[in-house]
């Protein structure tokens, strides 16, 4: 499994629930290719004792797996991973809690660069409907599977004045921005809120991703608000629709 975690999502990992932090680190290995198509995945005995964990928690978390189509279980079959095909060869992209977008930031590979300081879009701010005055700054990265040439998400982050100097010590060629501001200024995340639309590609965005001006693409708006409720970063991505899943679990309460 992936061992290049930063201290803030050691931080975040050890607040989630251990069935979420398998599921993690399981689609992980699937998306890297740790297992061919078809491959039996271990069962849940062995996977009990290899993480100590209970029989529910195994159970929970391949429960994820299996809803996000990468895996297929089946009684006195075991469980296989599914074939990229099954699940249209795109990128899953789960969302349950924050540590769940570390988990997409580093089953992929992103580089940034600056793009200016100014107001923010008038387009981003009247979606969002916060306070959004004062200087924004803007970064905007492609993001891409290691060795794949498209881009699965063309990034454009947003981070607030009120962040000082933590802005200009980003390491753009680091990967995800996120955790690092957090480092860098010392503000935590206390909330996250996001809006998913389809929209047309505009041809700056068609260019960057790869395709036709116009063709339908997935546009999540993300800001992240401090525990006082302050926002100090947007992001503003844009998915190819035969690029990205977006999976979400809802538990529901008895």
């Amino acid at each position: 499994m992936p061992s290049d975690i930063s201290t803030n999502e050691v931080a975040i990992k050890s607040t989630t629930p251990r069935y979420l932090q398998l599921a993690g680190e399981w689609r992980a290995a699937i998306l890297a290719g740790s297992f061919a198509n078809g491959d039996h995945f271990p069962t849940e005995t062995e996977l009990c004792k290899r993480h100590g964990v209970s029989r529910f928690t195994v159970r929970e978390a391949l429960r994820r797996l299996q809803n996000e189509g990468l895996i297929a279980r089946k009684r006195g079959s075991g469980t296989t991973v599914q074939p990229a095909a099954a699940r249209g060869g795109a990128l899953h992209q789960p969302l349950s809690n924050v540590g769940e977008i570390l988990q997409y930031a580093r089953d992929t590979k992103v580089v940034y660069e600056p793009r200016g300081a100014g107001k923010l879009p008038r387009v981003i701010a009247e979606q969002i409907g916060e306070n959004t005055l004062g200087e924004w700054t803007c970064f905007r990265g492609i993001r891409r599977h290691d060795g794949d040439s498209l881009p699965i998400a063309v990034t454009d982050a947003y981070f607030h004045e009120t962040l000082g100097d933590a802005i200009d010590r980003l390491n753009l060629g680091a990967g995800t921005l996120f955790s690092q501001i957090e480092q860098l200024s010392g503000r935590s995340v206390g909330r996250v809120t996001q809006d998913i639309q389809a929209v047309a590609a505009r041809g700056e965005i068609a260019a960057a991703l790869g395709i036709r001006r116009g063709a339908a693409v997935l546009r999540i708006l993300r800001c992240y608000f401090d525990p006082h409720g302050a926002l100090f970063e947007i992001s503003v991505s844009h998915h190819p629709g035969d690029r990205f899943a977006y999976s979400m679990h809802i538990d529901v309460d008895d």
